[in-house]
């Protein structure tokens, strides 16, 4: 069976690798379920501190969803049932409890736009675009709407969806949500950069400081702020806590904990 989601691991950083070019790695049934089980694998190994998500294609991250089963002459029950799992991929990115890199050598467009979107960094090529085409087909990105207007201003999170134009990686850096634009030659390196700079944090830490954001972020203000100290008091009495501050005063590279 060929897989279109390659998984590797190399010193701390799980790379998954989106590999059906001859799709423009469509977000397929079949890709979704595999790279669900990739990142469930992630997660549950400890020696992974850092996951980036990356692309085989030279152009293009992902085209987003397979327009083709969308008219396809499934049942809609059917059709239905299996829309879960983009929302499922979303809510476990955020849940992974550790950093997730998408790394965007290409297009990212429609479901795409919404995967990048729920990762913590961004990282795009010179050369890629971002966008929401599908209204141009007769759909509208209903699934990624909700991580859209949390990421984008509200105006031009409208102009996204209602136009269908697609914006280059400068513009989506001016929007706010990309982290960095980089040379296409340099982007392979950089994202490693990234990657191992990540993998140099208290994973612990890291774990309890993402759950931490994911679970306060739709909160109201004191909510948020009294689940926040629960957190910071569970940080206080961890080794990490300890072996962080005092590795800083001693001048030294901390030793973290591995969870």
């Amino acid at each position: 069976m060929t897989r279109s989601v390659r998984y590797e691991v190399d010193k701390n950083v799980a790379v998954l690798t989106l590999d059906s070019p001859a799709t423009r790695n469509a977000l397929s049934d079949e890709m979704l379920d595999e790279l669900l089980a990739a990142l469930e694998r992630a997660r549950d190994n400890d020696g992974v501190r850092v996951v980036v998500l990356a692309s085989s294609h030279e152009r293009v991250f992902s085209a987003g969803g397979d327009l083709k089963a969308f008219a396809s002459g499934t049942p809609t029950i059917t059709k239905y049932a299996g829309l879960d799992r983009f929302p499922r991929l979303y809510q476990m990115i955020g849940g992974l409890g550790k950093p997730v890199i998408c790394a965007v050598g290409g297009d990212a467009l429609a479901g795409a736009f919404g995967l990048a979107l729920s990762c913590d960094f961004v990282l795009a090529k010179e050369s890629a675009n971002f966008g929401c085409p599908e209204i141009n087909v007769g759909v509208f990105p209903f699934m990624i709407s909700a991580l859209i207007y949390r990421n984008v201003a509200r105006i031009k999170a409208n102009e996204l969806m209602m136009c269908g134009e697609k914006i280059t990686a400068v513009e989506a850096l001016e929007l706010g949500f990309v982290n960095r634009v980089i040379p296409d030659a340099d982007f392979d390196a950089e994202v490693r950069t990234w990657a191992e700079r990540l993998a140099g944090k208290s994973p612990l830490l890291m774990r309890l400081g993402k759950d931490a954001i994911n679970k306060t972020r739709d909160m109201s203000l004191p909510d948020a702020l009294a689940a926040l100290q629960s957190q910071l008091a569970l940080a206080f009495a961890t080794d990490d806590v300890r072996e962080g501050v005092t590795a800083f005063l001693e001048k030294r590279p901390p030793v973290w904990g591995m969870k």
